[in-house]
């Protein structure tokens, strides 16, 4: 009998509820229990929430634990090229013979219930998680914090807050304040958070909730603070102060990600050395990253290339200055988005940076933006734009008109992860 591949049981598992996003955990909590509750028996979790940062703080926090000589698991969503990528066990990319082990147990105890992708996968790590030795679990929300798969950890070692913004109003509420909300539903009695800079509407919902349930805050601003002085990363908290190297991860939006995850490395007890690894160590696919191999590459030899997952209005600011940071050259963007997001929100900021935006509508998405909507929203914020068949096709315009340009591909991880699989 031939055993079915990862790819096919996760295929299997996308039917088993009629929604991608359903929040609720009692069906989360069902399937645990019929695992033998394995989110009561991982390695100390770090549990990190927020709009915008928390994977790049995740990538972070694990280089500074494995620079100090640990290990950690991690789970993080979406990925980009391969399922596979959301699970690292002690560091590593769980095998496809471990994934598919999981996946199948996972599926045969659930034996046909109602429970969404999300829900099922997350139950999959933590199992595969409570049976592979490590120091420990960093697990990263997929979707708000309350009601989210991953809040199923009794006592975390620790939780992590980073930046919350304007961002899935149909799930998480209509304000930054219900969003900060759903956000703080991660904190637990007597567990330490630490909190990013945030607007005082979410601060506000947060120091409330962390109130309500007795959880103590590490506050930015208040607890420790961050900054950039000439081209270097300072931190300081009631320890003392780091004088480090900037953050591998490009722009000023990573100086903060990175001073959640001193923040958060100093509370577990780890010194300089992990915290030096944490900013010079870490990587992270798709945020900002610049592309040196593939077709696409070899089709324009003369442009330079950039990758960018981000897809909020945030996210937008962010990427606008880190272009900023940028030599100089004229700067091309190839765009895709999904139907849920605030496309002017995030367009709006790359207008001085942008000589045109080629937009494209993103393969094999149901919920894609048509490439037509994303132009006429660059048009409306006064980007000169255009509709594109594809990434290819729009490179090639856009080398036909300046050969030796620079091109920003952006818009989505969806998109950022066809890029990377087609093109890496």
């Amino acid at each position: 009998m031939n055993t079915p591949t990862s790819d096919a049981i996760l295929d299997r598992m996308m039917a088993l509820h009629p929604k991608i996003i359903d929040l609720t955990l009692d069906r989360v909590w069902e399937l645990l229990s019929a695992l033998g509750d394995p989110q009561n028996k991982l390695p100390p979790v770090i549990h990190i929430a927020g709009t915008n940062g928390k994977g790049s703080t995740l990538a972070m926090i694990r280089a500074g634990l494995e620079g100090d000589g640990k290990s950690a698991h991690a789970y993080t969503s979406p990925h980009l090229a391969r399922f596979h990528e959301r699970i690292r066990l002690a560091g590593e990319l769980i095998s496809e013979p471990a994934l598919t082990e999981v996946l199948d147990e996972c599926y045969r105890s659930n034996a046909g219930g109602n429970i969404t992708y999300f829900e099922i996968t997350t139950c999959a790590a933590l199992l595969a998680f409570s049976r592979t030795p490590a120091d420990y679990t960093l697990l990263e929300v997929g979707l708000g914090g309350r009601l989210d798969a991953t809040n199923v950890v009794e006592r975390p070692a620790l939780t992590v807050i980073t930046p919350v913004s304007f961002d899935h109003p149909q799930f998480l509420g209509n304000s930054v304040a219900e969003i900060a909300a759903e956000k703080a539903g991660i904190l637990k009695h007597g567990v330490t958070c630490v909190v990013s800079r945030q607007p005082p509407e979410a601060m506000e919902m947060i120091q409330a909730r962390a109130e309500k349930v007795g959880a103590p805050l590490l506050v930015e601003g208040q607890d420790w603070q961050v900054w950039e002085e000439r081209g270097r990363l300072v931190f300081q908290d009631e320890t003392g102060l780091l004088d480090l190297p900037p953050p591998a991860l490009m722009g000023a939006h990573q100086f903060q990600n990175a001073g959640a995850a001193i923040a958060a490395l100093r509370f577990l007890g780890h010194g300089e050395v992990a915290c030096h690894a944490a900013v010079t160590e870490v990587t992270w696919p798709a945020r900002m990253q610049r592309l040196r191999k593939g077709p696409l590459v070899e089709a324009a030899p003369g442009i330079e290339f950039w990758l960018d997952g981000g897809h909020n209005a945030a996210c937008g600011a962010s990427l606008a200055e880190t272009l900023t940071r940028l030599p100089t050259r004229e700067t091309h963007l190839i765009c895709g988005m999904m139907n849920t997001k605030d496309v002017s929100g995030y367009l709006e900021p790359l207008l001085p940076h942008a000589a045109s935006l080629s937009a494209v509508s993103i393969p094999g998405e149901v919920n894609t933006l048509p490439a037509a909507e994303t132009a006429e929203q660059a048009g409306k914020v006064g980007i000169p734009n255009s509709v594109a068949a594809s990434v290819e096709a729009a490179l090639a315009g856009i080398s036909a008109r300046n050969p030796n340009a620079r091109v920003l591909i952006c818009g989505s991880l969806y998109l950022a992860g066809i890029v990377l699989r087609e093109n890496g």
